[in-house]
Protein backbone atom coordinates (compact mmCIF):
# COMPACT_ATOMS: atom_id res chain seq x y z
CA UNK A 1 0.00 0.00 0.00
CA UNK A 2 2.90 1.79 0.33
CA UNK A 3 3.66 3.08 -3.24
CA UNK A 4 -0.28 4.10 -3.56
CA UNK A 5 -0.36 5.92 -0.23
CA UNK A 6 -0.40 9.59 -1.50
CA UNK A 7 -3.55 8.79 -4.05
CA UNK A 8 -5.03 6.69 -1.07
CA UNK A 9 -4.47 9.75 1.12
CA UNK A 10 -6.36 11.95 -1.98
CA UNK A 11 -9.10 9.79 -2.05
CA UNK A 12 -9.86 9.33 2.16
CA UNK A 13 -9.30 13.66 2.25
CA UNK A 14 -12.07 14.00 -0.20
CA UNK A 15 -14.60 11.18 1.52
CA UNK A 16 -14.77 8.67 -1.63
CA UNK A 17 -14.99 5.17 -0.81
CA UNK A 18 -12.71 2.51 -2.01
CA UNK A 19 -11.74 -0.86 -1.87
CA UNK A 20 -7.87 -1.99 -1.49
CA UNK A 21 -6.78 -4.94 -2.67
CA UNK A 22 -3.53 -6.56 -0.89
CA UNK A 23 -1.52 -9.75 -1.33
CA UNK A 24 -1.60 -11.41 2.35
CA UNK A 25 -0.55 -14.92 0.90
CA UNK A 26 2.48 -16.16 -1.80
CA UNK A 27 3.00 -19.49 -2.57
CA UNK A 28 5.37 -21.24 -5.58
CA UNK A 29 6.07 -18.90 -8.88
CA UNK A 30 3.75 -15.93 -7.57
CA UNK A 31 4.98 -12.74 -9.12
CA UNK A 32 4.07 -10.20 -6.57
CA UNK A 33 5.32 -10.02 -2.79
CA UNK A 34 2.75 -9.66 -0.06
CA UNK A 35 1.76 -6.22 0.28
CA UNK A 36 1.43 -5.45 -3.24
CA UNK A 37 -1.77 -3.80 -3.13
CA UNK A 38 -4.39 -2.63 -5.93
CA UNK A 39 -7.03 -0.03 -5.19
CA UNK A 40 -10.14 0.98 -6.76
CA UNK A 41 -12.70 4.08 -5.92
CA UNK A 42 -16.06 4.36 -6.27
CA UNK A 43 -15.98 6.17 -9.90
CA UNK A 44 -14.08 3.01 -11.08
CA UNK A 45 -10.31 4.29 -11.17
CA UNK A 46 -7.25 1.81 -10.47
CA UNK A 47 -4.02 2.25 -8.99
CA UNK A 48 -1.66 -0.44 -7.80
CA UNK A 49 -1.11 -3.96 -9.24
CA UNK A 50 -1.25 -7.29 -7.33
CA UNK A 51 0.24 -9.83 -9.87
CA UNK A 52 1.60 -7.89 -12.94
CA UNK A 53 -1.47 -8.41 -14.99
CA UNK A 54 -2.49 -12.16 -14.82
CA UNK A 55 -5.92 -11.48 -12.05
CA UNK A 56 -5.76 -8.04 -12.21
CA UNK A 57 -9.31 -7.54 -13.93
CA UNK A 58 -10.91 -10.56 -11.57
CA UNK A 59 -9.55 -8.39 -8.58
CA UNK A 60 -10.58 -5.26 -9.89
CA UNK A 61 -14.32 -6.69 -10.47
CA UNK A 62 -13.81 -7.69 -6.11
CA UNK A 63 -12.78 -4.77 -4.97
CA UNK A 64 -16.36 -3.42 -6.91
CA UNK A 65 -18.49 -5.88 -5.56
CA UNK A 66 -16.93 -4.68 -2.17
CA UNK A 67 -17.20 -1.63 -2.53
CA UNK A 68 -21.14 -2.41 -3.15
CA UNK A 69 -21.65 -5.05 -0.34
CA UNK A 70 -19.06 -3.29 2.08
CA UNK A 71 -18.01 -6.84 2.96
CA UNK A 72 -14.25 -7.49 2.80
CA UNK A 73 -13.29 -11.41 1.18
CA UNK A 74 -10.25 -13.61 1.06
CA UNK A 75 -10.19 -14.96 -2.36
CA UNK A 76 -7.48 -17.60 -3.52
CA UNK A 77 -5.91 -17.26 -7.06
CA UNK A 78 -4.18 -19.99 -8.92
CA UNK A 79 -3.43 -21.92 -12.40
CA UNK A 80 -6.14 -23.56 -13.54
CA UNK A 81 -5.10 -27.18 -16.40
CA UNK A 82 -8.92 -27.27 -16.47
CA UNK A 83 -9.41 -23.90 -18.72
CA UNK A 84 -6.71 -21.92 -20.32
CA UNK A 85 -9.05 -19.03 -20.02
CA UNK A 86 -9.64 -19.12 -16.40
CA UNK A 87 -8.75 -16.14 -14.11
CA UNK A 88 -5.26 -17.69 -13.30
CA UNK A 89 -1.63 -17.65 -12.78
CA UNK A 90 0.48 -19.20 -15.76
CA UNK A 91 3.60 -18.77 -13.93
CA UNK A 92 2.19 -21.53 -11.37
CA UNK A 93 2.15 -19.82 -8.37
CA UNK A 94 -0.64 -19.06 -5.97
CA UNK A 95 -1.89 -16.23 -4.66
CA UNK A 96 -3.79 -14.81 -1.47
CA UNK A 97 -5.59 -11.82 -1.97
CA UNK A 98 -7.15 -10.06 1.00
CA UNK A 99 -10.05 -7.53 -0.47
CA UNK A 100 -11.30 -4.35 2.07
CA UNK A 101 -13.88 -1.74 1.59
CA UNK A 102 -12.61 2.06 3.05
CA UNK A 103 -15.19 4.03 3.74
CA UNK A 104 -13.55 7.64 5.47
CA UNK A 105 -14.50 7.66 9.38
CA UNK A 106 -15.95 4.39 9.24
CA UNK A 107 -12.86 2.73 10.57
CA UNK A 108 -10.36 4.43 13.04
CA UNK A 109 -7.59 1.84 12.51
CA UNK A 110 -7.70 2.22 9.03
CA UNK A 111 -7.92 5.98 8.98
CA UNK A 112 -5.09 6.03 11.34
CA UNK A 113 -3.29 3.53 9.15
CA UNK A 114 -3.64 5.61 5.72
CA UNK A 115 -2.43 8.89 7.55
CA UNK A 116 0.81 7.62 8.93
CA UNK A 117 1.55 5.39 5.76
CA UNK A 118 0.51 8.91 4.14
CA UNK A 119 2.95 10.76 6.11
CA UNK A 120 5.72 8.60 6.38
CA UNK A 121 5.37 7.70 9.95
CA UNK A 122 7.16 4.09 10.82
CA UNK A 123 3.72 2.12 11.41
CA UNK A 124 2.18 -1.76 11.57
CA UNK A 125 -1.14 -2.31 10.04
CA UNK A 126 -2.73 -5.71 11.25
CA UNK A 127 -5.76 -6.56 9.59
CA UNK A 128 -8.04 -9.59 10.40
CA UNK A 129 -8.34 -11.61 7.17
CA UNK A 130 -9.55 -14.68 8.96
CA UNK A 131 -11.84 -16.05 11.46
CA UNK A 132 -13.56 -19.14 12.46
CA UNK A 133 -16.59 -18.22 10.45
CA UNK A 134 -14.60 -18.98 7.34
CA UNK A 135 -11.70 -17.10 5.28
CA UNK A 136 -13.20 -14.46 2.83
CA UNK A 137 -16.06 -13.94 4.74
CA UNK A 138 -17.26 -11.86 7.64
CA UNK A 139 -18.62 -14.52 9.36
CA UNK A 140 -15.30 -14.56 12.43
CA UNK A 141 -16.08 -14.01 16.21
CA UNK A 142 -17.92 -10.90 16.89
CA UNK A 143 -17.81 -10.20 12.98
CA UNK A 144 -13.89 -9.84 13.26
CA UNK A 145 -12.92 -9.84 9.79
CA UNK A 146 -11.69 -6.80 8.31
CA UNK A 147 -11.05 -5.39 11.66
CA UNK A 148 -7.86 -2.87 11.32
CA UNK A 149 -5.81 -2.18 14.13
CA UNK A 150 -2.61 0.70 13.51
CA UNK A 151 0.21 0.26 15.63
CA UNK A 152 3.12 2.66 15.80
CA UNK A 153 6.20 2.23 18.36
CA UNK A 154 4.52 3.93 21.44
CA UNK A 155 0.45 3.45 20.61
CA UNK A 156 -2.26 1.94 18.66
CA UNK A 157 -5.44 2.94 17.20
CA UNK A 158 -8.52 0.88 16.06
CA UNK A 159 -10.24 -1.39 17.89
CA UNK A 160 -11.97 -5.44 17.39
CA UNK A 161 -15.12 -4.39 18.00
CA UNK A 162 -17.89 -5.48 18.95
CA UNK A 163 -15.99 -6.99 21.46
CA UNK A 164 -16.80 -10.33 23.05
CA UNK A 165 -14.90 -11.02 26.25
CA UNK A 166 -12.04 -12.19 24.73
CA UNK A 167 -11.10 -9.58 22.29
CA UNK A 168 -9.16 -7.50 24.78
CA UNK A 169 -6.70 -10.35 25.43
CA UNK A 170 -6.92 -11.22 21.39
CA UNK A 171 -5.97 -7.45 20.91
CA UNK A 172 -3.05 -6.81 22.96
CA UNK A 173 -1.93 -9.75 21.59
CA UNK A 174 -2.11 -8.76 17.97
CA UNK A 175 -0.87 -5.14 18.71
CA UNK A 176 2.21 -6.77 20.73
CA UNK A 177 2.77 -9.11 17.52
CA UNK A 178 2.49 -5.98 14.98
CA UNK A 179 4.77 -3.84 17.36
CA UNK A 180 7.23 -6.67 17.10
CA UNK A 181 7.65 -6.94 13.45
CA UNK A 182 6.97 -2.81 12.88
CA UNK A 183 10.38 -2.91 14.56
CA UNK A 184 11.90 -6.04 12.67
CA UNK A 185 10.09 -4.30 9.47
CA UNK A 186 8.39 -7.18 8.63
CA UNK A 187 5.64 -8.42 6.69
CA UNK A 188 3.54 -11.68 7.00
CA UNK A 189 0.79 -13.43 9.19
CA UNK A 190 0.14 -13.71 12.55
CA UNK A 191 -2.01 -16.85 13.79
CA UNK A 192 -3.61 -16.04 16.88
CA UNK A 193 -6.43 -18.38 19.34
CA UNK A 194 -9.03 -16.16 20.66
CA UNK A 195 -7.16 -15.72 23.80
CA UNK A 196 -4.55 -14.34 22.00
CA UNK A 197 -2.23 -17.22 22.24
CA UNK A 198 0.08 -18.29 19.03
CA UNK A 199 -1.57 -21.23 17.12
CA UNK A 200 -1.15 -22.78 14.08
CA UNK A 201 -2.76 -21.88 10.98
CA UNK A 202 -4.69 -25.30 10.50
CA UNK A 203 -6.60 -25.16 14.21
CA UNK A 204 -9.97 -24.82 14.77
CA UNK A 205 -11.05 -21.33 16.54
CA UNK A 206 -7.95 -19.17 15.39
CA UNK A 207 -7.81 -15.47 14.07
CA UNK A 208 -5.21 -14.82 11.19
CA UNK A 209 -3.85 -11.29 10.80
CA UNK A 210 -2.28 -9.90 8.08
CA UNK A 211 0.28 -7.40 9.70
CA UNK A 212 1.72 -5.08 7.17
CA UNK A 213 5.06 -2.40 8.14
CA UNK A 214 5.86 0.36 6.92
CA UNK A 215 8.96 1.63 7.27
CA UNK A 216 10.81 4.19 6.28
CA UNK A 217 12.96 3.30 2.54
CA UNK A 218 16.02 1.52 2.97
CA UNK A 219 19.39 3.29 2.71
CA UNK A 220 22.01 3.39 0.43
CA UNK A 221 25.08 5.18 1.22
CA UNK A 222 27.94 6.02 -1.73
CA UNK A 223 31.00 6.53 -0.41
CA UNK A 224 33.15 8.57 -3.67
CA UNK A 225 31.80 10.96 -5.61
CA UNK A 226 33.19 9.46 -8.84
CA UNK A 227 31.27 9.83 -12.13
CA UNK A 228 30.61 6.08 -11.34
CA UNK A 229 28.83 6.90 -8.41
CA UNK A 230 25.94 8.83 -10.26
CA UNK A 231 24.61 5.66 -12.10
CA UNK A 232 25.12 4.08 -8.88
CA UNK A 233 22.63 6.74 -7.06
CA UNK A 234 20.11 6.29 -10.13
CA UNK A 235 20.11 2.74 -10.05
CA UNK A 236 19.75 2.70 -6.02
CA UNK A 237 16.82 5.37 -6.56
CA UNK A 238 14.94 3.16 -9.00
CA UNK A 239 15.22 -0.30 -6.52
CA UNK A 240 13.85 1.88 -3.79
CA UNK A 241 16.43 3.06 -1.95
CA UNK A 242 17.14 6.39 0.27
CA UNK A 243 20.66 7.54 -1.24
CA UNK A 244 23.20 9.62 0.48
CA UNK A 245 26.49 10.21 -1.83
CA UNK A 246 29.29 11.16 0.99
CA UNK A 247 32.96 12.23 -0.39
CA UNK A 248 35.07 14.40 1.31
CA UNK A 249 36.18 16.70 -1.48
CA UNK A 250 33.39 19.35 -1.67
CA UNK A 251 34.52 20.31 -5.07
CA UNK A 252 33.14 17.19 -5.99
CA UNK A 253 30.10 16.11 -3.57
CA UNK A 254 27.74 18.36 -5.25
CA UNK A 255 23.55 18.23 -6.02
CA UNK A 256 24.37 19.43 -9.32
CA UNK A 257 26.35 16.63 -10.00
CA UNK A 258 24.16 13.50 -8.07
CA UNK A 259 20.03 15.70 -8.73
CA UNK A 260 18.96 12.14 -8.02
CA UNK A 261 20.45 11.69 -4.64
CA UNK A 262 18.44 12.22 -1.52
CA UNK A 263 21.02 13.92 0.26
CA UNK A 264 24.60 14.82 -0.61
CA UNK A 265 27.49 15.04 2.08
CA UNK A 266 31.27 16.42 2.42
CA UNK A 267 32.49 14.83 5.15
CA UNK A 268 35.34 12.00 5.66
CA UNK A 269 33.42 8.90 4.86
CA UNK A 270 34.11 6.88 8.25
CA UNK A 271 33.21 10.27 10.16
CA UNK A 272 29.95 10.23 8.47
CA UNK A 273 29.07 6.91 8.76
CA UNK A 274 29.70 7.19 12.68
CA UNK A 275 26.76 9.57 13.09
CA UNK A 276 24.79 7.32 10.91
CA UNK A 277 24.76 4.94 13.55
CA UNK A 278 21.19 5.12 14.63
CA UNK A 279 20.27 5.71 11.33
CA UNK A 280 21.06 2.36 9.76
CA UNK A 281 19.88 -1.46 10.11
CA UNK A 282 19.86 -4.91 8.28
CA UNK A 283 18.90 -3.61 5.14
CA UNK A 284 21.15 -0.45 4.53
CA UNK A 285 23.90 -1.12 1.59
CA UNK A 286 26.99 0.74 1.59
CA UNK A 287 28.91 1.07 -1.84
CA UNK A 288 32.45 1.88 -1.51
CA UNK A 289 33.61 3.71 -4.79
CA UNK A 290 36.51 5.72 -3.85
CA UNK A 291 39.59 2.99 -4.07
CA UNK A 292 41.46 5.33 -2.30
CA UNK A 293 43.18 3.69 0.83
CA UNK A 294 43.00 7.19 2.82
CA UNK A 295 38.77 6.76 2.64
CA UNK A 296 38.32 3.45 2.42
CA UNK A 297 40.64 1.96 5.46
CA UNK A 298 38.70 3.19 8.61
CA UNK A 299 35.65 3.12 6.58
CA UNK A 300 35.32 -0.17 6.17
CA UNK A 301 37.21 -0.83 9.35
CA UNK A 302 33.82 0.31 11.03
CA UNK A 303 31.79 -0.84 8.32
CA UNK A 304 32.93 -4.83 8.20
CA UNK A 305 31.20 -4.70 12.32
CA UNK A 306 28.50 -3.23 11.88
CA UNK A 307 24.79 -5.41 11.33
CA UNK A 308 23.98 -3.80 7.25
CA UNK A 309 23.09 -5.75 5.23
CA UNK A 310 25.46 -5.08 2.09
CA UNK A 311 29.24 -3.69 1.84
CA UNK A 312 30.76 -4.01 -1.63
CA UNK A 313 34.11 -1.63 -2.69
CA UNK A 314 35.22 -0.91 -5.99
CA UNK A 315 38.98 -1.46 -6.64
CA UNK A 316 41.24 -3.90 -9.05
CA UNK A 317 42.32 -7.02 -8.02
CA UNK A 318 45.36 -5.50 -6.73
CA UNK A 319 43.62 -3.02 -4.80
CA UNK A 320 41.43 -5.98 -2.86
CA UNK A 321 44.41 -7.66 -1.95
CA UNK A 322 45.96 -4.54 -0.85
CA UNK A 323 43.27 -3.67 0.97
CA UNK A 324 42.09 -6.92 2.85
CA UNK A 325 45.74 -7.15 4.12
CA UNK A 326 45.75 -3.29 5.50
CA UNK A 327 42.05 -4.41 7.06
CA UNK A 328 44.43 -7.01 8.65
CA UNK A 329 46.84 -4.88 10.12
CA UNK A 330 43.79 -2.69 11.54
CA UNK A 331 42.60 -5.46 13.72
CA UNK A 332 39.75 -7.15 11.38
CA UNK A 333 39.12 -10.87 11.65
CA UNK A 334 39.17 -12.84 7.89
CA UNK A 335 34.98 -13.61 8.93
CA UNK A 336 34.53 -9.44 9.33
CA UNK A 337 36.35 -9.38 6.13
CA UNK A 338 34.90 -12.36 4.24
CA UNK A 339 31.51 -9.74 4.52
CA UNK A 340 33.36 -7.09 2.09
CA UNK A 341 32.15 -7.75 -1.46
CA UNK A 342 35.03 -6.80 -3.42
CA UNK A 343 35.75 -5.87 -6.55
CA UNK A 344 32.12 -4.63 -6.26
CA UNK A 345 29.48 -6.20 -8.33
CA UNK A 346 28.57 -9.39 -10.59
CA UNK A 347 30.73 -10.41 -13.41
CA UNK A 348 29.10 -9.03 -16.28
CA UNK A 349 31.43 -7.47 -18.71
CA UNK A 350 30.27 -3.87 -17.34
CA UNK A 351 32.42 -1.06 -18.90
CA UNK A 352 30.69 2.04 -18.94
CA UNK A 353 29.26 3.43 -15.37
CA UNK A 354 25.89 2.31 -16.57
CA UNK A 355 26.94 -1.28 -17.29
CA UNK A 356 28.81 -0.86 -13.61
CA UNK A 357 25.88 0.32 -11.77
CA UNK A 358 23.76 -2.42 -13.02
CA UNK A 359 26.45 -5.31 -11.87
CA UNK A 360 26.33 -3.48 -8.46
CA UNK A 361 22.65 -3.67 -7.92
CA UNK A 362 22.10 -7.12 -9.34
CA UNK A 363 25.00 -8.14 -6.47
CA UNK A 364 22.65 -6.35 -4.30
CA UNK A 365 19.51 -7.73 -5.36
CA UNK A 366 21.44 -11.58 -5.35
CA UNK A 367 22.64 -11.32 -1.52
CA UNK A 368 19.19 -9.74 -0.53
CA UNK A 369 17.18 -12.67 -2.06
CA UNK A 370 19.92 -15.42 -1.87
CA UNK A 371 19.64 -15.43 -5.43
CA UNK A 372 22.49 -18.13 -7.34
CA UNK A 373 23.42 -15.63 -10.24
CA UNK A 374 23.34 -17.90 -12.78
CA UNK A 375 21.11 -17.15 -15.76
CA UNK A 376 17.10 -18.24 -15.19
CA UNK A 377 18.14 -20.80 -18.49
CA UNK A 378 20.72 -22.72 -16.84
CA UNK A 379 18.15 -24.25 -13.97
CA UNK A 380 15.00 -25.64 -13.23
CA UNK A 381 14.38 -24.90 -9.62
CA UNK A 382 12.25 -22.00 -8.05
CA UNK A 383 12.83 -18.53 -9.25
CA UNK A 384 12.26 -16.60 -6.21
CA UNK A 385 14.80 -17.83 -3.48
CA UNK A 386 13.56 -16.63 -0.65
CA UNK A 387 10.84 -18.32 -0.87
CA UNK A 388 12.26 -21.90 -1.55
CA UNK A 389 14.40 -20.57 1.15
CA UNK A 390 11.66 -19.94 3.59
CA UNK A 391 10.18 -23.22 2.63
CA UNK A 392 12.89 -25.00 3.23
CA UNK A 393 13.66 -23.71 6.65
CA UNK A 394 10.36 -24.74 7.78
CA UNK A 395 10.42 -28.43 6.84
CA UNK A 396 13.43 -28.95 8.57
CA UNK A 397 12.66 -27.26 11.52
CA UNK A 398 10.16 -30.04 11.29
CA UNK A 399 7.20 -27.45 11.03
CA UNK A 400 4.31 -26.31 8.66
CA UNK A 401 6.13 -24.20 6.18
CA UNK A 402 4.31 -20.76 5.97
CA UNK A 403 5.24 -19.49 3.04
CA UNK A 404 2.77 -16.30 3.53
CA UNK A 405 5.29 -14.86 5.70
CA UNK A 406 7.51 -12.10 4.26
Amino acid sequence: MQDIAEQLQAWHASGRSFAVATVVGVSGSAPRDPGAALAVDAAGEAIGSVSGGCVEGAVYELCQAAIESGEPVLERFGYSDEDAFAVGLTCGGILDVFVQPVVPGADAGLDAGIAYIASGTPVALARVIAGPGGPGGPGGPGGLVGATVAVTADTHHGALSPAPSTVGALERAIVAEARAMLDAGRTGRVVLGLDGHPCDEHEQGTVTCFVESYVPAPRMLVFGAIDFAAAVVRIGKFLGYHVTVCDARPVFATARRFPDADEVVVDWPHRYLDSQLDRIDGRTVLCVLTHDAKFDIPLLERALRLPVGYVGAMGSRRTHRDRNARLREVGLTDAEIARLRSPIGLDLGSRTPEETAVSVAAEIIAHRRGGSCLPLSAGNGPIHHDVARAEDTAARDGGTPRPHAA
